[in-house]
């Protein structure tokens, strides 16, 4: 049985970004990605929003990932040309009931680090003057990133630092011995092979409950503590045959964990209005409908004419879904990431990443730094 160091189950974009960390820090690191080529889950289903970190509970690992992974993120971007742009995005209230959850975001953002300039109905008018608001918060260090050349550059750093990526290769579980060792099952088009690796990092989004509920070795208080997998689905709509009326992302007041039906930007200036939030009853991600359908367009014209009642009859068509990797269920209060190390499993040399949800994206550097450290 071949022996390696490090193992990073999953090729997505926290995937990839724990593969080049543990890598550029000595370790002989593959990342092994069960489809046939990078990023085709969770990555590839995003609004490809760089957060500035405004949302989340202080302290929480949301909160200090995000604004850490951030700054992180800026600065690879910039350092490997990879697209991106810091466009800024306006928080807005469209009633005045809706000011107090204003304060309380500026004041959430202001414990996390993050300046909001409040802005009055004209102030933010003049920025976007299409947009129907009463109040606004405005955030500079938002912006928008290319996922797919982000993850091209994180297995370029994963491969430039030794590090190697192996694809069509699905790890179907695991063995932990109590030394801090791991024998690995991998199914492949040939068939399979095991490996054996010191370190495994578990970042297969959607997948990792039911991946972590595979591994053999776990002590039998951990494995009741494992979390299990829920699935929330959301829709984006595309704007047809009418010139985008917005240069900036413009965002609802957030309800709970969900942060609206929003106005997202990618780099060629096109606009794409989402994600909406629906609770799926599978329990398998291969059982995912990711078809985006018609009948939800009447709930996004609602909600977008809150903000811009400028939208045209019948502008809206079908554009893609995703689905976040949750952990809570409805009617229960959102958790923080989840990530389960040595300290928390007792298992040397393992961490598992349950519900790396928004914002994972922003925070994938520093969610593998934070990673390297608890296995150090």
């Amino acid at each position: 049985m071949d022996q390696i160091d490090a193992v990073v189950i999953g090729g997505g974009v926290v995937g990839l970004a724990c593969g080049a960390e543990l890598a550029r820090h000595g370790r002989e690191t593959v990342v092994v990605e069960a489809e046939a080529g990078i990023g085709q889950g969770v990555s590839s289903r995003n609004s490809e929003v760089i957060h500035a970190g405004i949302y989340y509970a202080p302290g929480s690992l949301k909160a200090r990932l995000c604004v850490r992974g951030k700054e992180r993120l800026y600065a690879f971007c910039a350092e490997h040309g990879v697209p991106h742009r810091r466009c800024g995005k306006l928080v807005v209230a469209t009633a005045e009931d809706q000011h107090a959850a204003l304060a309380r975001l500026r004041e959430r953002a202001g414990a996390a680090g993050v300046a909001l300039q409040p802005l009055t109905a004209a102030e933010a008018c003049a920025i976007e003057p299409e947009l129907h608001c009463t109040a606004a918060l405005w955030s500079e260090s938002s912006g928008i990133v290319d996922s797919h050349a982000l993850m091209l550059a994180l297995q370029g750093e994963l491969e430039s630092a030794g590090g190697a990526l192996a694809l069509q290769s699905r790890v179907v579980g695991a063995r932990f011995s109590e030394a801090g060792s791991a024998e690995l099952r991998v199914q492949t088009p040939d068939g399979g092979y095991e490996v054996a690796a010191r370190v495994v990092v578990n970042a297969t989004g959607l997948h990792a409950p039911l991946l972590a509920a595979r591994f053999d070795g776990l002590p039998a208080a951990a494995r009741r503590a494992l979390p299990r997998a829920h699935f929330a689905k959301g829709s984006y709509f595309a704007l047809s045959g009418v010139r985008p009326p917005f240069s900036h992302l413009v965002y609802p007041v957030p309800v709970d964990a969900w942060l609206g039906v929003h106005v997202t930007l990618d780099l060629a200036g096109q606009m794409r209005f989402g994600p909406d939030h629906e609770w799926l009853d599978v329990q398998d991600p291969a059982a995912i409908d990711y078809a985006v359908h018609m009948q939800r367009a009447a709930g996004f014209e609602e909600a977008i004419r809150r903000y811009w009642p400028g939208l045209p009859d019948g502008a809206l068509a079908p554009a893609y879904s995703g689905v976040r990797p949750k952990i809570h269920g409805p009617g229960e209060p959102a958790p923080d990431f989840r990530i389960d190390g040595p300290r928390e499993h007792g298992v040397r040399g393992l961490v598992n990443l349950f519900g790396i949800e928004s914002p994972g994206l922003t925070s994938a550097l520093a969610l593998a730094e934070e990673v390297r450290q608890r296995l150090a």
